[in-house]
C-alpha cells in the first residue's frame, strides 16, 4: 500500500483511512485481521456524536449490532483480537455466544476509549464484510416469456454458427428463467440486515422511484450484445444491451439513485459512479455451474470468485454476427431484492423484498 495514498474505507457516510503500521505476525491469528485507525486523526479524536454512547454508573457504554458470522473476527484466534482491542482502548467488550444474534457491548471508564473501540470494530467489520461473497442483489427481472423465447433462439443460433470457436459451448449460457439486470450486490448476513434492506427499498419507492417512473412500468428494449474486457478473443462474460424504449434515461436515473441510497446506508459498496445496465447472457462461470445460479458481478471483489480458474471463450464471431440481435421488449414494474443461489416457483431467484 502506498503510504501517501492509504486505502480509504467508507462507513455510514464517514471516511476512514487504513493505516500501514508495523506488522506483527501471529501464528494462529485469523486471516485478514489488520490493524486500523480512524482518520484523519487518531481514534481518540473521533467526534463524540459519531455514535450513541451512554453514560452509566461505572463509566460509559456503546452498543453495536453485528451479524453473528462476524463474531469470530472480533474475537480472533484464542481471543487475541478482542484482548488487543480491550487493552489498547482500555475497555471491556462483551460479545454474544456464537450463532446468537445480538449486540456487542463496549464498556469503559472513559468516553474516548469506548468511542475508539467502537471505531476500530466498525472498521474491522467493514474490511471483513468486503471479503465476503455477496448474498443478495438488487435486480430487474427480464425473464418474461417473449424474452426467454428470443434468448433461446439466440443460444441456438450462436451454437449453430460459432460452436467451433475456442471455448464456446452450451454450458456458457444463462438460465433463461434467471435473465435479469443487476443494479448492485449486497452482503446480508442475518434477518435484521435483510429486513433493513427491504425497508430501505420501500423508502426508495416512496421517495423517488414512483415519481421518476410516473407510476407506470418502464418499457425497456433488450437488443445487441457487448463485452467489458479488453480482448474479445478471450472473453469471460457477454452482455445484452438494455435501454429505455422511449429514449429517456429514467431507468438509469432510478438505478443510480438506488445505488447511492444503498451505498449511503452501508449495505452496498460503491464500485462505479454509474450503474452499468446490462444483462448477462453468457458467462464462463456457468461452465462449472450448469444450474445458472452463480450470478457474479463482472469485477468480483479482490478476485474472490468461488471458481479459481475460468476458461475464456473467443467471442469475436458472436459480436460480429449478433451485434444487433433483438431480444425483445419487457415491462419493468418492480425492483427485487434477490437472493443468490436460490430459485422461486417461476425459476427466478427467490425474492426477499421488492418495490
Amino acid at each position: 500500500m502506498d503510504v501517501l495514498r492509504p486505502t480509504l474505507i467508507r462507513i455510514e457516510g464517514r471516511v476512514y483511512r487504513k493505516n500501514l503500521i508495523q506488522e506483527q505476525t501471529f501464528q494462529h491469528e485469523e486471516e485478514g485481521e489488520d490493524d486500523f485507525c480512524a482518520g484523519p486523526g487518531d481514534c481518540v479524536d473521533e467526534p463524540c456524536d459519531a455514535f450513541v454512547v451512554e453514560e452509566t454508573e461505572k463509566g460509559f457504554q456503546c452498543r453495536v449490532e453485528v451479524p453473528s458470522p462476524f463474531y469470530k473476527y472480533i474475537i480472533g484466534k484464542k481471543g487475541e483480537t478482542k484482548k488487543r482491542l480491550e487493552t489498547e482502548t482500555r475497555t471491556s467488550i462483551s460479545i454474544p455466544k456464537p450463532g446468537v444474534e445480538g449486540e456487542i457491548v463496549i464498556t469503559g471508564q472513559h468516553r474516548s476509549g469506548v468511542i475508539s473501540a467502537r471505531t476500530r470494530i466498525d472498521v474491522l467489520l467493514d474490511s471483513f464484510r468486503k471479503k465476503q461473497p455477496f448474498t443478495h442483489f438488487l435486480s430487474f427481472a427480464l425473464n418474461q416469456p417473449a424474452i426467454q423465447e428470443k434468448f433461446l433462439q439466440f443460444k441456438e443460433e450462436v451454437l449453430e454458427k460459432c460452436s467451433q470457436d475456442p471455448g464456446v459451448s452450451s454450458s456458457l449460457f444463462q438460465n433463461p428463467a434467471k435473465l435479469h439486470l443487476t443494479l448492485g450486490t449486497l452482503v446480508l448476513l442475518n434477518e435484521q440486515e435483510i429486513r433493513k434492506a427491504c425497508d430501505l427499498l420501500q423508502r426508495c419507492k416512496e421517495d423517488f422511484v414512483d415519481q421518476i417512473a410516473g407510476g407506470k412500468p418502464l418499457t425497456v428494449e433488450v437488443a445487441g450484445v457487448e463485452y467489458m474486457n479488453d480482448d474479445p478473443a478471450m472473453m469471460d462474460i457477454l452482455y445484452a444491451k438494455v435501454h429505455m424504449k422511449d429514449g429517456s434515461d429514467r431507468l438509469q436515473v432510478i438505478a443510480d439513485q438506488l445505488m447511492e441510497r444503498f451505498v449511503a446506508s452501508g449495505l452496498m459498496l460503491k464500485e462505479w459512479d454509474r450503474v452499468k445496465l446490462h444483462a448477462t447472457v453468457m458467462n464462463t462461470l456457468f461452465r462449472k455451474d450448469p444450474s445458472g445460479v452463480s450470478e457474479e458481478r463482472s469485477n468480483t471483489v479482490a478476485g474472490k470468485s468461488s471458481f479459481k480458474e475460468r476458461e475464456s471463450f473467443n467471442g469475436r464471431n458472436i459480436l460480429k454476427l449478433f451485434e444487433n440481435f433483438h431480444f425483445g421488449e419487457v415491462q419493468l414494474d418492480s425492483v427485487r431484492l434477490s437472493q443468490r443461489f436460490s430459485s422461486d416457483a417461476s425459476g427466478y431467484y427467490a425474492t426477499s423484498g421488492q418495490l
